[in-house]
């Protein structure tokens, strides 16, 4: 065969391929719902309007994560949702957690100045929550309570210490006596943060969440929009004094994706990278501008970890950071969550349990594929933690099994995880 004609059909192939994929790619614009939905199921999927918080939580998990899937299937075909709400800074409240436990209050245009007015602000870690679930919700308000109860405790422990240590001194004198320093609930270890390192720091919570009045409001918030608003407050703590690297960005549900936005912001205006960014069970984007990457993901802090514990529910199955924990393995919600919103705010008490001192080991987890893959011992690489402590040095998707009730994790001794494909390096 001559050179000539081996090129012409060279030619005529390279043709057909592109004709191939010029009419695919017109069809996948062409999609329509009903190549997948029924007409009967399209009918049946809500308008934002008639969807409430109180709906999705009185609903069954599976059907109110149904529901999620169908909404956010149909509007990322049809491209008919473009978010249009941003919360005024003055109506985002923010709360300046004191080691005692006191709040100060304020709002996002004022919490710099009001934090800086704090004795000894800033000297040690920041610890700055944005709440993605609304206030009203009792199971959210108590997952944000049992995280707040957390780093007062954590950052509280060498008092706690002190005082155990005086107590155990006078124990022979009081043997009658049965005091519990810091046991306020089951996902404490009994006697373990006594021997757990101490650390200090400061914790804000912007309760965003309380704008999210109604679920409309939610799934049209402009996660960019909003994420470079707070990205802003960010630079200030930052021109005031404040190091970035002790700066910790947690955002729960929806507000995961406002902290990597506020990240890029603030990485955009100083050029450096804020030191960690945690998502707890980042959210499905229901609306989304074309052509515009958003979300949180790898790269919008030095180091972005993510739980995982609604990923076909109201939370997203897409990898997000540098290392994604899926709990149980990717499901509408983790076992004893009831509905969708108990769903998202499981995360955030996971997070609290490894919080407090001497649980932060209390979530061990391997590199798999699957929840199967997991229970037959068949995971590719070393144990590590989820949490507060998970190693900087992480990369992948890990799985990890918990309990239904708190406590959630479920430690392994010593010995076993020694055992168990090695143990990764724990950074202290």
């Amino acid at each position: 065969m001559s050179l000539r004609l081996c090129l012409l059909l060279a030619c005529l192939t390279a043709a057909a391929y592109a004709n191939k994929d010029a009419s695919s790619s017109t069809g996948m614009h062409e999609l329509k719902p009903t190549k997948w939905l029924s007409a009967s199921e399209l009918e049946s999927v809500p308008s934002l309007n008639d969807i409430t918080w109180e709906r999705l939580e009185n609903e069954p998990l599976h059907k109110g994560a149904n529901l999620i899937e169908k909404i956010y299937h149909v509007s990322h075909i049809k491209h008919d949702l473009t978010p249009s709400f941003v919360p005024s800074p003055s109506n985002v409240p923010v709360w300046i957690i004191k080691s005692n436990g006191d709040r100060v209050e304020a709002k996002l245009n004022n919490y710099v100045e009001k934090a800086q007015a704090q004795t000894g602000f800033g000297e040690d870690e920041v610890t700055i929550v944005l709440t993605g679930l609304p206030q009203t919700s009792q199971t959210a308000k108590k997952a944000m309570r049992k995280l707040v109860q957390a780093y007062i405790q954590r950052y509280n422990l060498q008092q706690q210490q002190k005082n155990a240590q005086e107590q155990q001194q006078g124990h022979q004198q009081q043997t009658n006596k049965d005091y519990d320093y810091t046991s306020t609930s089951s996902e404490e270890q009994a006697d373990q943060w006594k021997s757990a390192k101490t650390a200090s720091g400061d914790l804000i919570i912007i309760d965003l969440g309380s704008t999210l009045t109604n679920f409309k409001r939610y799934a049209m918030l402009d996660v960019a929009g909003t994420g470079a608003m707070i990205g802003q407050t960010l630079v200030q703590l930052t021109n005031k004094g404040v190091p970035q690297e002790i700066i910790h960005l947690i955002g729960q549900g929806i507000a995961a994706h406002v902290a990597g936005a506020a990240g890029n912001e603030f990485t955009a205006q100083t050029g450096h990278k804020l030191r960690r960014i945690t998502g707890l069970d980042p959210a499905k984007l229901l609306s989304k501008r074309r052509n515009a990457l958003v979300g949180l993901s790898r790269g919008d802090a030095d180091f972005v970890d993510a739980i995982h514990t609604s990923a076909y529910g109201m939370g997203t199955f897409f990898r997000c950071g540098d290392v994604d924990f899926y709990p149980n393995g990717p499901s509408a919600g983790v076992p004893g969550a009831k509905n969708v919103i108990e769903a998202v705010a499981r995360a955030t008490r996971y997070f609290a349990e490894s919080v407090r001192p001497g649980n932060e080991r209390n979530f061990p987890a391997v590199p798999a594929n699957s929840l199967e893959q997991y229970k037959e011992k068949d995971g590719f690489g070393k144990r590590a933690y989820m949490g507060l402590q998970t190693d900087f040095d992480l990369q992948g998707d890990y799985i990890l099994e918990v309990n239904e009730k708190s406590p959630f994790g479920q430690r392994t001794p010593a010995q076993k995880q020694a055992s168990y494909h090695g143990v990764h390096h724990y950074q202290n």
